[in-house]
């Protein structure tokens, strides 16, 4: 939003959250808030890591705009709104009056200075392919006053997950595949700990790293299991979620879905192509809306995290969940991902939109029909511990791991991922970029960006049908 508007011309903005997108369980109307405008990563090192030696680049300021964020009952005080705009019964966004005006002074003094972010990273080696890595990722507090606990909660699980480990270790047990367990610095201010560090380690992870496991705050609510998952590891993630879920009243029917995920994970995705799982516990639906509430940073009392679980069982049941996909992946002789059910997702992406060329059915029509050969006459086999050849194995899971990085476009629009698998929100089941690239040509009466997002999303679909049809053999 703010890359659309300093493009429009604006010099100033006001961001506030919206009463309306607010979790229920908490009041927060009357609150100001910090929100991060980095994209990603270390800003004066863009595309390349923060170590000594590096040219910094002179960004001062990430955007133009002068930019600060205000409460929504400020903001309802600058447009004049009548006190019965919020009706009991239901919730009505804040709007402009029709007639008005108004002259706000904005006077900015943000001071930009450079601190140290510290990573913390263990490994438990793997005995059978050291060399493939299962990253599951928390972080640590980055900010005294905004954001509470959050970070706690992911703290807490990723320790008990450990204490459990090392307590089947003792005992002789090791994972097929080494797990890298890392605790992220610098999430609030732009994912920096987890960019910088993959950014320096690019090569390695690009040909390593099998899978992702967020546990970027995973307890933001008492009330819905959140699961979700790349499509390649949806069907495990729903497994998972059906064996431990033991509170019948809190996770049934949570259907798990590729929407873009906050935190860490982000490069990951859009930078390695890497299948990534996550599962958290929600007040309300937040995803479900496009709003930015989820980078939203609120002043929020310390004893939160309590408050939300007292019991700790929220807790335990991430750590269930997160456990078992993480020793899942970790563990079994083939990665249990599933090829079909991305071909499946990228035609449910086409059904009903208004822009989808014939070339585009036609090839999301065959990845389809190669992902179905490719689950029985490689995946089946290989199940099978009489058929399994182990070079056959390891040439297999070499394909399983890079399913999904045919999907990365060079580029996509501001606020999306490109990693087009991942929708922005669950209302809509398109391809995120068409649906930006048709609104851009409805408002510039231009075919231009459309047909380049046309041919983006060809190619990577025509892509990973090249790729999973001849992954495996010599083309």
């Amino acid at each position: 939003q703010l890359s659309l508007l300093e493009d429009a011309g604006f010099g100033g903005v006001l961001l506030y959250v919206d009463p309306c997108d607010l979790p229920k369980t908490t009041d927060l109307a009357d609150k100001a808030f910090m929100v991060s405008l980095n994209s990603g990563g270390d800003p004066s090192t863009p595309g390349y890591a923060s170590i000594d030696g590096s040219y910094r680049q002179n960004r001062l300021n990430l955007t133009k705009l002068l930019v600060q964020p205000i409460s929504a009952v400020l903001a309802k005080r600058l447009v004049s709104l009548p006190e019965d705009a919020v009706r009991k019964d239901r919730c009505i966004p804040l709007q402009m009056p029709p007639t008005g005006k108004k002259i706000v002074t904005l006077n900015i003094q943000s001071v930009t200075t450079y601190k140290t972010i510290s990573n913390i990273i263990g490994y438990l080696k793997g005995t059978v392919f050291p060399d493939r890595y299962v990253i599951i990722g928390s972080h640590h507090n980055g900010l005294n006053t905004y954001g509470g606990q959050e970070w706690a909660s992911s703290t807490a699980i990723i320790t008990a997950f450990i204490q459990a480990l090392m307590l089947k270790v003792k005992r002789g047990w090791r994972p097929d595949r080494t797990i890298v367990f890392c605790s992220w610095g610098g999430t609030s201010f732009g994912n920096i700990g987890s960019y910088e560090w993959a950014e320096d380690l690019k090569r390695v992870l690009q040909r390593n790293v099998v899978a992702y496991v967020s546990l970027h705050n995973p307890v933001r609510g008492n009330s819905t299991l959140h699961p979700v998952a790349s499509p390649s590891l949806q069907q495990l993630a729903a497994e998972s979620q059906n064996f431990n879920c033991v509170e019948k009243t809190k996770c049934p029917e949570s259907n798990v879905s590729s929407v873009q995920m906050q935190g860490d994970s982000d490069y990951f995705i859009n930078h390695l192509g890497v299948p990534a799982t996550q599962f958290s516990y929600e007040d309300i639906r937040t995803s479900e809306n496009s709003s930015f509430v989820s980078e939203a940073l609120f002043p929020v009392h310390t004893t939160k995290t309590e408050e939300l679980d007292p019991s700790f069982s929220l807790h335990e049941t991430i750590a269930k969940l997160t456990g078992q996909v993480t020793l899942q992946i970790a563990s079994e002789p083939v990665l249990p991902f599933n090829a079909l059910d991305i071909a499946l997702e990228v035609q449910n992406s086409l059904k009903g939109d208004e822009v989808v060329i014939p070339q585009l059915l036609a090839v999301a029509s065959r990845l389809r029909d190669t992902a179905e050969l490719f689950q029985s006459d490689e995946m089946r086999p290989a199940n099978d511990p009489k058929e399994r050849a182990p070079v056959r194995v390891r040439m297999l899971n070499d394909a399983l791991q890079s399913l999904e990085k045919s999907f990365l476009v060079h580029q996509a629009p501001p606020g999306l991922y490109r990693n087009i698998l991942y929708r922005l929100d669950e209302r809509t089941s398109q391809f995120s970029v068409l649906l930006k690239a048709l609104e851009h040509c409805k408002l510039h009466q231009s075919n231009e960006t459309i047909q380049a997002a046309l041919s983006e999303v060809l190619s990577s679909i025509n892509s990973a049908q090249v790729y999973f049809k001849a992954g495996l053999d010599v083309f």
